[in-house]
């Protein structure tokens, strides 16, 4: 989805429902300068971060700058000028299970002031971020969260998990395989030409990764304040390959006492390839005078305990729903992915608020790729299978009866929120349907579901946005 975000007019909903409460519900202008960084001091102040100094406030109206930026103002307060509440959003490729990408709606910067709460102000917020993300054409939204209670109720389920991966260096004795290329410390800001193309190809071959926006590299790389004493205790680290080429970086710093040994954490580390993934862990883990390795924003399916003689030295913890997601349009979201195996599939979506909320047979073939049908007026938009599957029946001789009973396809009863939570196949449906939460309604469909929506990778998102 290329286009222009601030294109589509604001929701007329949204800025009724909250005029009615006295509340202006407005777009921001990324050219006035005084209500972005208005609204900047109130999106800091949400998150409790420190007031940006001026290098970090250049950033934010340059990240801003590209985004739909919305505030809701109350004259009456004794800063009319800075916002009650806050969001911003911006059409994101996410990364789905066969290498491919759907467009997406990515939802940030979510705040509402704790002077202003239970006024109907979160709700119309996330509501009209739904009605937007339906006129920009995306296929599903996304966001991650802070509170695991508030966006259920607007069609978001969890989709993919993070951990923190720690290791105990005493115990790490690598016994993986030795990448044939090689790894090299480097400068961040050298990564700066080559990391988007890293990125993009890391972010590609993992379902639940987004598309990395302008401005987010050089957070990661410690470029946005290189003077800071964060940035200069960052380092950096390259793999190239055996032919020479750059296929993935991290980045981590090294916390301690004076003369003691500390802790090497990271929450950069992209790699293209399997060959970079294990050498950048190598390096990780095998650091002198430290006692450990911590990876923040790691998947829950981490290859490194199989690559260490100790599988014990490593530690899984803070195990927690990261990436949320929201099917706004099943058909083109369903399409988008790969499929583990051929079948047929009818999906019952229920949706409170209607986006997704319908019936859907999902065809997949040998190699994984899916046609969705969607009736219209109770009629297919192509042959219905019973038609498909009684011509098969008459060519091979089969019985009518039996005919009739092949041509009934397997069948599911799920919720909106079921649907985002096995799309990525970050949870199997025959788990959601031991919870109660989706319903066979034909014998066999669970099973097959389970082998249709399987995912080669386990979907994981490695940043916060």
């Amino acid at each position: 989805m290329a286009f222009e975000p601030r294109s589509i007019p604001i929701d007329p909903d949204a800025k009724a429902a909250l005029a009615k409460r006295n509340l202006d519900y407005r777009l921001i202008d990324p050219g006035d300068r005084a209500a972005l960084d208005a609204w900047i001091d109130a999106d800091h102040r949400g998150f409790h971060h420190a007031r940006p100094r001026d290098v970090g406030r250049e950033y934010d109206r340059a990240v801003m700058s590209e985004r739909r930026v919305h505030g809701v103002y109350d004259s009456t307060i004794a800063e009319p000028a800075v916002p009650v509440a806050t969001v911003s959003s911006w059409p994101a490729g996410l990364s789905v299970p066969g290498g491919r990408s759907v467009d997406g709606w990515a939802v940030s910067s979510v705040t509402v002031s704790p002077t202003h709460r239970r006024r109907g102000i979160a709700r119309a917020l996330m509501e009209a971020e739904l009605a937007t993300a339906k006129r920009a054409g995306a296929a599903v939204a996304m966001l991650t969260v802070t509170e695991a209670t508030i966006y259920g109720r607007y069609g978001y389920a969890p989709a993919a998990k993070s951990a923190t991966v720690e290791v105990d260096r005493r115990r790490a004795h690598w016994v993986g395989p030795d990448a044939p290329g090689r790894v090299h410390f480097v400068e961040p800001a050298s990564l700066r030409k080559q990391a988007p193309a890293i990125s993009r190809r890391a972010v590609a071959r993992t379902p639940g990764e987004i598309d990395r926006w302008s401005g987010a590299l050089d957070r990661m790389l410690g470029l946005v304040d290189p003077d800071s004493d964060s940035s200069r205790a960052l380092r950096a680290i390259r793999y190239d390959d055996e032919h020479g080429q750059p296929q993935g970086f991290a980045t981590f710093r090294v916390t301690r006492e004076p003369n003691q040994p500390g802790w090497a954490e990271f929450d950069v580390l992209a790699a293209a390839t399997d060959d970079a993934e294990r050498a950048l862990w190598r390096v990780l883990v095998e650091q002198d005078f430290v006692s450990g390795v911590r990876g923040l924003l790691r998947s829950i399916d981490e290859p490194l305990e199989w690559m260490l003689e100790d599988s014990r030295a490593v530690t899984v913890r803070d195990v927690a729903d990261h990436l949320w997601v929201r099917i706004i349009d099943p058909a083109a979201a369903l399409g988008a992915r790969r499929y583990g195996t051929p079948g047929e599939l009818v999906l019952d979506v229920d949706d409170p608020l209607g986006y997704a909320a319908g019936r859907y047979t999902l065809l997949a073939s040998a190699d994984g790729k899916a046609v969705v049908h969607v009736p219209r007026d109770g009629q297919a938009t192509d042959a219905p299978a019973p038609q498909r599957v009684r011509a098969r029946s008459r060519a091979s001789g089969e019985s009518g009866g039996r005919a009739a009973r092949a041509a009934e396809p397997r069948s599911l009863k799920l919720d909106v929120r079921d649907l985002a939570s096995i799309y990525l196949g970050g949870v199997r449906p025959s788990v959601l349907a031991r919870a109660g939460r989706i319903t066979e309604a034909s014998k066999g469909a669970i099973e097959l579901a389970d082998r249709m929506f399987a995912s080669a990778r386990t979907p994981h998102l490695s940043i916060w946005f």
